[in-house]
């Protein structure tokens, strides 16, 4: 198997995500190596447990495509702007027809997906996202949802450089490739980017306390969808 870097290598320590995400090792390392990850990377993960994720990881898109549209609103410069309304054109015409495409391999169809109701972690990582937005100003919104694009590029990384990941014949080998792939690892990096940008504009470093609290909950939040999916194999 060929091994990726391990995404961490690449993650500038100066950075306003590496800070943050050395202020809380704890709750990031419970996210990037849950039970849930390890388990799609030996292939020995239940089938239901990952069909479920698919829809309620299909519905999850819905809302974070509604809090990039609100980061357009709270940008405060057009570069930012623009770069969150590709951004939400990427979301809602790109990956998730992509993800569609994906759940078709599964059986799953799109009225399948939309008649399902959100589960509680969908619910709660969601809307803690669009309540920063509502409540903070951008980068208040932007720490909110790192721990999503940044975290599956780390996740994939780390599953590729696994000696125990398995991907021949390993029923979730197309997902792990998705998010190891060199498109998605750009995404994660221009996110990283973007926000520091925003953290010189806008005085993160004496917000760190603040912010830090803001990544640790949705990183928290982002473990507990996993738990999600976990939890129907019990």
């Amino acid at each position: 198997m060929t091994r990726s870097p391990d995404f961490t290598d690449i993650i500038p320590a100066d950075s306003l995500f590496g800070r943050l995400r050395a202020n809380a090792p704890d709750v990031w390392n419970s996210y990037v190596d849950h039970e849930f990850v390890r388990k799609l990377g030996d292939g020995t993960l239940p089938e239901e447990c990952f069909r479920h994720y698919l829809v309620q990881d299909y519905l999850f898109l819905i809302q974070f495509a509604r809090a990039y549209a609100l980061a357009v609103y709270k940008a405060g410069d057009l570069t930012a702007m623009r770069q969150y309304s590709k951004t939400v054109s990427a979301i809602l015409d790109m990956e998730m027809s992509l993800h569609l495409d994906f759940c078709n391999s599964w059986d799953l169809t799109e009225n399948d997906i939309v008649s399902q109701p959100e589960s509680r972690a969908t619910v709660g990582y969601t809307r803690y996202v669009l309540e920063k937005g509502h409540q903070g100003d951008i980068i208040d919104l932007h720490v909110a949802v790192m721990p999503c694009m940044v975290g599956y590029a780390e996740i994939a990384n780390r599953l590729m450089a696994r000696s125990d990941t398995r991907l021949e014949g390993n029923p979730y080998r197309a997902w792990i490739e998705m998010y190891a792939s060199d498109d998605f690892q750009n995404v994660a990096k221009a996110e990283i980017t973007l926000l520091d940008m925003l953290a010189s504009q806008r005085g993160a470093d004496g917000r760190m306390d603040d912010l830090t609290r803001t990544f640790t909950m949705a990183s928290r939040l982002e473990a507990d969808f996993w738990q999600m999916g976990l939890d129907l194999a019990k």
